[in-house]
């Protein structure tokens, strides 16, 4: 009932269309903003009826009737510092558990389900940084105002360096039509690049700094983030002791009028981090089960993702994802996704005269290495999944179908399906349909 009653008291004041936030207006009607305010309120329930289920590991999605929610309310205030530097600070209340406690399907149904949960509210300050940027050239265009976003203007020639605590996708991976899980589609694997294990505590945040140098078609982005302490954990590594490189080409382009994105990105790991052979190995000799924390040495463990959105016409687009890691080591933050392809479609609602409503259809197909199924077979545990055991390996694949309806400019109501066969790589279980409703707003 509380989560209810502060959506309800939020949406009055809220707006938030069911796409980006911050959007281009026209030229000369945007003032400069010196400070800026914004909010939002997200609720999140999911619920999947019972499935076959015949043994069920520590990981494991349960096979029970099972319905779990999730709650945020989030402040965006920035500030302008001097000439092209603004500071950003989103204090955030968070609340409530994924679907088993975020465990037991790689491609996990909610990116607003942390792998921490509380059944009361706790005060998180997940994003605190600095934003420069430094015009190189051209007319500058327009920009309207949004959260962690300044009204005003900005040249479409510009270097821009971002430092402090934010998240390492709230710049790389990012796609118009599958990116934010408050507004499209929610499944992890959908969202993000599912081998793209990017560095994040439990809630997906890191300590680090991105460059990025952009020209009137392309940009080229790259960053240093601080991974966990340990794999999957909550605390950070401080100073870069462990961390992640990463680095971004993105190609702009035009196919009938109908504008379109290439990202080509790569990224490398350097941390304590298991081999799974190694953990498989270190179990046999002692006549137990595998445990990756008792074989960690300092490794890298690199990865690939290409990024494809694109225009169609002015109110349908279509998106593609592909991924694929070193597999003979641990997953370190994300999921236990090796290899990941994902796509789908984005329509807007002009066809049956609901124009700002937005209905999405998108798939996902993900697997693991050879090692890792030999690790998982074994009894080990991953950042998500482990069901104890691993007899009969599946592609694990996910169907996800939204609809985000808004009403007036002040809330947003979003159904969503997803049915995934093969949880966490294993034949002998699901398949699964879980049921979702988002209620979203935001000033």
């Amino acid at each position: 009932m509380m989560r209810i009653q502060i959506l309800l008291c939020i949406a009055a004041g809220m707006a938030w269309p069911c796409a980006e936030a911050a959007t281009e207006v026209a030229p000369g009607s945007v003032l400069p903003e010196v400070w800026s305010v914004h909010g939002q309120a997200t609720f999140v329930t999911q619920f999947h009826p019972g499935f076959t289920s015949p043994y069920e590991g520590a990981n494991s999605l349960s096979g029970g009737n099972s319905g779990r929610e999730t709650a945020d309310v989030t402040l965006y205030a920035g500030v302008r510092l001097w000439s092209g530097a603004e500071a950003w600070g989103n204090p955030e209340i968070d609340q409530g558990f994924g679907l088993n406690n975020t465990l037991g399907i790689a491609g996990f149904p909610s990116g607003e389900a942390y792998k921490f949960g509380d059944a009361h509210p706790y005060y998180r300050l997940p994003r605190l940084f600095i934003r420069q940027a430094v015009g190189l050239g051209g007319d500058a265009q327009p920009i309207g105002g949004g959260a962690n976003q300044f009204a005003g203007a900005r040249s479409p020639e510009e270097l821009t360096l971002t430092f402090g605590k934010f998240s390492v996708v709230d710049v790389f991976d990012t796609n118009r039509y599958a990116h934010d899980p408050r507004a499209d589609f929610m499944n992890w694997s959908i969202i993000e690049a599912g081998a793209f294990d990017y560095a994040a505590d439990s809630w997906g945040y890191s300590y680090g700094t991105a460059v990025e140098w952009t020209r009137s078609r392309w940009t080229l982005r790259g960053g240093v983030f601080d991974l966990s302490r340990v794999p999957n954990g909550q605390q950070l590594e401080r100073g870069l002791g462990q961390f992640m490189l990463v680095a971004e080409a993105e190609e702009r382009h035009e196919l009938g009028g109908h504008p379109g994105r290439l990202k080509i990105l790569g990224f490398v790991n350097r941390g304590r981090m298991a081999s799974y052979d190694d953990a498989v190995n270190a179990a046999r000799q002692s006549n137990t089960t595998p445990d990756a924390g008792t074989v960690r040495r300092y490794a890298s463990r690199p990865g690939v993702a290409l990024n494809v959105e694109q225009e169609l016409a002015h109110d349908l687009g279509l998106f593609a994802r592909a991924s694929v890691n070193d597999g003979s080591k641990e997953s370190y933050e994300f999921t236990d996704i090796n290899r990941s392809v994902s796509g789908g479609i984005s329509l807007q609602g002009q066809r049956w005269g609901r124009a700002e409503d937005t209905a999405g259809f998108a798939a996902a197909v993900n697997g693991i290495s050879s090692a890792a199924r030999r690790y998982f077979a074994a009894g080990g545990l991953g950042v998500l999944v482990g069901d104890g055991r691993l007899p009969d390996y599946g592609l694990e694949k996910v169907v996800e179908t939204y609809y985000c309806a808004r009403f007036g400019e002040h809330a947003a109501v979003t159904v969503d399906d997803q049915f995934v066969v093969n949880p966490a790589y294993n034949r002998d279980r699901g398949p699964v349909n879980v049921f979702g409703l988002r209620l979203h707003a935001e000033f």
